[in-house]
């Protein structure tokens, strides 16, 4: 059975995702009230957190927290065990594609090999929720969110919106048509705003 997949999104009031300083505290703190069995992450997500990864503490896996999952196409992403190690998860995962480039004959990463030049994520979730999972959070912004819901993969969308206009940039949802239908509205210090959404299906 394919898992509920949520999608949380940083934004600022003109839509964007980048640009402004998220409030992350408070992200992550609404993030753990849908306890994931599975993080899923972009490979371009990764990759802007590389160097912060290998300057943090590295207390080691957390038994009791979700799989991190990483849709990683070209073989990118070098940090595997700097984000074994974080102490937020209790493994990674490595999502290849058929044509992805090889990967060094040591590696001991866990990877899952789909689709032929990209992840096919379709499959992927047929695949974690046959492994158990129940909830994947989507903790990625542009190619990858874009991705799940143009194949209307997401069942759920918060917007944790801050009080900021960026003036440029392109917005979270790239001009796609979305039916949502209102499941909550919360609202912060400091102006923040966090709105839930049930994504309709055409």
């Amino acid at each position: 059975m394919r898992p509920h997949v949520v999608a949380q999104v940083a934004v600022s009031l003109d839509a964007t995702t980048s640009g402004f300083d998220a409030d992350q505290a408070r992200f992550y703190a609404l993030a753990t009230l849908w306890q994931e069995d599975v993080t899923l992450v972009g490979a371009d997500t990764i990759l802007a957190q590389e160097t912060a990864v290998r300057s943090a503490p590295h207390p080691g896996p957390r038994p009791e927290g979700p799989l991190l999952a990483v849709v990683d196409s070209r073989a990118r992403v070098r940090e595997w065990e700097g984000l074994r190690q974080l102490g937020y998860w209790s493994d990674v995962l490595a999502l290849y594609a058929d044509q992805t480039p090889d990967r060094p004959p040591d590696s001991t990463i866990p990877e899952l090999v789909t689709g032929y030049d990209r992840v096919d994520l379709v499959e992927i979730l047929d695949i974690l929720g046959d492994r158990g999972a129940r909830v994947v959070r989507v903790d990625s912004g542009g190619g990858l969110l874009g991705a799940l819901l143009d194949l209307e993969l997401v069942d759920e969308l918060a917007l944790l919106v801050h009080p900021v206009v960026v003036g440029s940039g392109r917005p979270w949802f790239e001009g796609r048509a979305l039916t949502l239908e209102p499941a909550g509205t919360e609202v912060f210090e400091g102006g923040l705003v966090w709105l839930r959404f049930c994504v309709g299906r055409s």
